[in-house]
């Protein structure tokens, strides 16, 4: 029986970190050929082995600048012969009061969170609207789907542009054979995130495996009746 993505060329952002590289990990393990793109120049020791001959890794680029998403998407196009799917991870988290805080973590915020998404989904499109076919898939939050609390702001509003792009580009490209969707998570269970709050329950935490299923199904022909939605993916609390 074929895999659900066999031979399908993929880009991931963010390749380089724990969620980019299970998604990643996922993608291949379906039969996937996939890009890794990472403002770090080199993956982590070891990663790259890890995924096997079907990642392709492309680092040392900033999303946030279309003319440097563009040169990679186009890359990764020719590499990978051709493109079927951008899944955008990449992304940055910082908790800080409006008050006590600066409002350059404002623009941080803004470009790796929602103007890379932005950027590179451009890129992709003509490469996807060429094929009459494609997914995207965009990583939201799901604290930006509930009411904002203190040192919140800067971080939900990026990642609340995040879900509406989500809808307004799923409207854009409908009847163009294209979906795009966003996932919505709760806290993901990675090395950063127990290092920051050590004191919590991690079982509680969604793991980076069951956020890749999610994508993987969506990236399927299962879900080719899905676009514009935005699922929470929060783990069993």
């Amino acid at each position: 029986m074929a895999m659900e993505l066999e031979n399908k060329a993929c880009i991931v952002t963010g390749g380089f970190g724990a969620l980019g590289a299970a998604v990643a990990q996922g993608l291949i393990a379906a039969g996937a050929q996939v890009a890794l793109f990472d403002r770090v120049a080199e993956p982590p020791p070891g990663l790259a082995a890890q995924l096997g001959s079907n990642a392709h890794v492309f680092g040392g680029i900033d999303l946030s600048i279309p003319a440097a998403a563009k040169q990679a998407v186009d890359a990764a196009a020719t590499e990978l012969g051709g493109l079927y799917a951008l899944v955008n991870v990449a992304g940055a988290f910082r908790w800080e009061t409006l008050n006590d805080g600066d409002l350059a973590t404002w623009d941080l915020l803004y470009n790796v969170n929602l103007k890379s998404v932005a950027a590179t989904s451009k890129a992709v499109l003509p490469h996807l609207l060429a094929a009459r076919k494609g997914r995207i898939v965009n990583i939201g939050a799901g604290a930006a789907a509930a009411k904002a609390g203190a040192g919140m702001g800067a971080y939900t509003a990026s990642k609340a542009g995040v879900a509406k792009l989500t809808e307004a580009l799923s409207e854009e490209v409908k009847g163009e054979g294209i979906t795009v969707n966003a996932i919505l998570p709760s806290t993901i269970d990675t090395p950063a995130n127990r290092r920051d709050m050590p004191d919590v329950d991690f079982s509680k935490w969604v793991q980076p495996a069951a956020i890749a299923d999610v994508i993987v199904f969506l990236l399927s022909d299962k879900a080719r009746a899905i676009t514009g939605a935005s699922i929470p993916v929060f783990g069993l609390v």
